[in-house]
């Protein structure tokens, strides 16, 4: 009764947060396994029933301590609007009931059922889009090798595979994170029910990573071919579709496989139902003895604070985000000082993958220099999955080489009241070199240093309400004999009068 009473708060509590986690699994395949965990879990404890009916309850104060901090996040999450913080405190609170209520000793038997419940939170979007970025880099490279096994000619460019009649496009979706999740989910209970020792179950865990991208990259390569001997219909439509889903279960069946190997190699020759020992506990016997459990002090109160904190948590307002008013890029100038610029347009393909509110992409020249290319991406909210790239992540997506990589402060050159400070970039693609500065513009910051960005964008959702915000890339090209030096000259040139415009379609 009293377990029942605080989890149904709980959820009450963090419904709004659940809701949009459940949303998520609808809509993004990389987080579809999210509606089998937990039922995944609760056969994890059923499985464990015997144990669990038998062990007495002494509750742990522990599990008090970790039902205040998840109520305390809930409601940061609430004030700031950043689920990802409303959905972790959740799984928080959730074992801090258990714990309350069972103790360490009850706890050790639930533990990994509540272990595998992490998995079905989106991660972080910063997270999420560095780790998609570089297994695509990983799955573009292993997946050319397999093609040019076939003695077919294939040149790789960053996450584009040109086969020279057709191109593939190694995009998020093929990153490999659809299959790395759910197999990691299934790489937990396939250890659990694994009948050997802790090393080779946590060997088997961890192999989860290198096998999906092997496969994933074998996948590619595979589709690379079937692209070079059939045409392209080979990388579209069901055929792709079928292709995943057999490099999935393949990767199942490969998990299965190094169990047998690991349990071989030691000598053990068990037929394999003994070594995947996944069996149903048998009928509680009769003359079980029950171990007499009243309900500990820790989770009455667990539970009294989780019911006070339902009517607070329900009738929180509703924060409105608050969206300064700014000038479109529709309007950014094309002539700014000596400078002279012509626009360029952005392929669908990126505008979709980047989630911006508006941007703006042009080519500027002065007298017969060479030019400078000015990239802005404006993001007029950043709470729900939309949030700035950093170029550091994304430039190896199109093939370019860091060559270095430090931070500069620009004289004479003030953005939102502060010196300009940038991330600077010498970058090569073959003989070709490119001089990048790049900073992001932060509702009156300017930050070089991307995990500051995410601070600062927590702090200010929950102080100020806003999570606008901007990257500003700048890049010039260093012609072959031109000193690198030149190349700085040009950039600070430029950014001298781009900074007075940006106020106006970047507030502060």
């Amino acid at each position: 009764m009293v377990l029942g009473v605080s989890i149904a708060a709980l959820l009450l509590i963090f419904s709004g947060g659940l809701q949009y986690m459940v949303h998520i699994w609808s809509e993004q395949e990389e987080y579809s396994h999210g509606w089998l965990i937990p039922p995944i879990a609760l056969f994890l404890i059923w499985q464990r029933r015997d144990d669990i009916a038998t062990v007495p309850f002494n509750g742990s104060w522990a599990g008090v301590v970790a039902v205040v901090l998840s109520v305390l996040f809930f409601f940061l999450g609430e004030l700031s609007t950043l689920f990802t913080i409303i959905q972790y405190a959740f799984l928080v609170g959730l074992a801090g009931i258990l714990l309350a209520m069972t103790g360490w000793r009850g706890f050790r038997l639930v533990w990994i059922a509540m272990f595998v419940l992490i998995f079905m939170v989106p991660l972080p979007t910063f997270l999420y889009a560095n780790l998609s970025q570089k297994l695509q880099l990983i799955s573009s490279e292993i997946g050319v090798w397999v093609i040019r096994q076939f003695g077919i000619s294939v040149f790789l460019e960053g996450n584009v595979i040109d086969l020279g009649t057709y191109k593939l496009q190694v995009v998020e979706a093929c990153s490999g994170l659809r299959y790395l999740f759910p197999l990691m989910t299934l790489g937990v209970i396939v250890a659990v029910f694994f009948n050997a020792p802790m090393w080779k179950r946590i060997l088997v865990f961890v192999s989860t990573v290198p096998i999906t991208v092997l496969m994933n990259s074998f996948r590619i390569g595979v589709i690379g071919v079937l692209v070079d001997r059939y045409g392209s219909e080979q990388a579209e439509g069901f055929l792709h579709d079928f292709e995943g889903w057999v490099i999935f279960m393949a990767c199942f069946a490969l998990l299965f496989l190094e169990m047998l190997v690991l349990t071989r190699l030691s000598g053990d020759r068990r037929p394999f139902r003994d070594i995947f020992a996944l069996e149903l506990p048998p009928p509680i016997a009769k003359d079980t003895k029950f171990a007499p459990r009243p309900v500990p002090m820790q989770a009455w109160v667990a539970t009294v604070l989780l019911v006070l904190a339902v009517v607070p948590a329900l009738m929180l307002p509703k924060r409105a985000e608050v969206i300064p008013a700014r000038a479109a890029f529709a309007e950014f100038p094309m002539e700014l000082g000596a400078w002279s610029g012509r626009p360029a347009e952005m392929e669908r393909i990126y505008i979709d993958a980047l989630k911006f509110t508006d941007y703006v992409m042009a080519s500027y020249v002065k007298g017969g220099e060479n030019g400078v290319n000015l990239y802005v991406a404006y993001y007029e909210s950043q709470r729900k999955g939309e949030s700035v790239h950093s170029p550091k992540s994304c430039l190896p997506g199109g093939g370019w080489v860091i060559k270095e990589f430090d931070q500069k402060t620009v004289d004479g050159v003030t953005v939102s009241g502060q010196p300009l400070r940038v991330n600077r970039t010498l970058i090569t693609y073959g003989d070709q070199k490119q001089l990048v500065y790049y900073w992001f513009s932060q509702r009156g910051r300017v930050l070089t240093n991307e995990y500051l960005v995410k601070w600062f964008l927590f702090w200010d959702a929950l102080t100020r309400n806003r999570s606008d915000g901007s990257l500003v890339r700048l890049i010039t090209p260093v012609r072959e004999g031109e000193d690198v030096a030149k190349a700085d000259e040009r950039l600070v040139d430029f950014a001298k009068v781009l900074a007075p415009e940006l106020g106006r379609y970047v507030p502060d």
